[in-house]
């Protein structure tokens, strides 16, 4: 019998309701719980949306969000063979799923459009 591991991922928009989706993933020890993201877009569900550029660097910042309760970076927590609950930041404007908006309001394209068409 195959060890897996369970991830419950808040989804929605910023703007409308959210709800929860249940995935289950092959569990490995040593996996990052981006690692099991990842594997869900790959084979399970290509909708879910979850921010990240590098793997185990914990230098972009891209792939923080809250495991089971806690801020931390989805490419250096450990996956762990057990139900894990993963939710966007709450300080931060929901766009989708587990991506929130992380550059500051004046370094957006549309504030730097802005200020180019003046």
């Amino acid at each position: 019998m195959s060890i897996t591991a369970t991830l419950v991922v808040s989804r929605g928009t910023g703007l409308g309701p959210r709800g929860t989706s249940r995935y289950v993933v092959p569990y490995t020890p040593g996996q990052s719980v981006l690692d099991g993201l990842r594997y869900v877009r790959a084979n399970l569900d290509p909708t879910l949306s979850v921010r990240h550029s590098c793997i185990n660097a914990n230098t972009c910042k891209e792939c923080m969000i809250v495991i089971d309760g806690k801020v931390d970076y989805a490419c250096t927590t450990r996956l762990e063979p057990r139900e894990m609950v993963l939710e966007p930041l709450s300080n931060k404007a929901h766009l989708r799923d587990l991506v929130t908006e992380i550059a500051p309001p004046d370094e957006r394209l549309e504030h730097a459009l802005k200020r180019a068409e003046a």
